[in-house]
């Protein structure tokens, strides 16, 4: 959950599959729910500096992939950050 989860209600259900989820792909990565979490809100703070994204339609996940050059499968990290608008430039 982001940090504007903190100002819209979810249903429990709509909590629950978000954490489930969260486990998940913790468990592909090798590392806990909490730093998951937080690579998770790093991700969407940086992109948020520059375009307006759709949070509800956030999605990030670790799967593996496969790697020629360490002969096998490998962790990678998928994002699908849909965006609402481009910021203006600040210059």
């Amino acid at each position: 959950m982001g940090l504007a989860d903190l100002f819209r209600r979810r249903g429990t259900g709509s909590i629950a599959k978000d954490r489930l989820k969260l486990v998940l792909v913790s468990d592909r990565a090798g590392c806990s729910p909490e730093v998951m979490e937080q690579i998770k809100n790093d991700i969407i703070a940086v992109i948020s500096k520059y375009i307006e994204i759709d949070l509800d339609g956030l999605d990030i996940k670790i799967t593996q992939t496969e790697s020629e050059i360490h002969n096998g499968s490998v962790p990678a990290l998928f994002a699908n950050i849909p965006i609402k608008d481009m910021k203006a430039s600040k210059k």
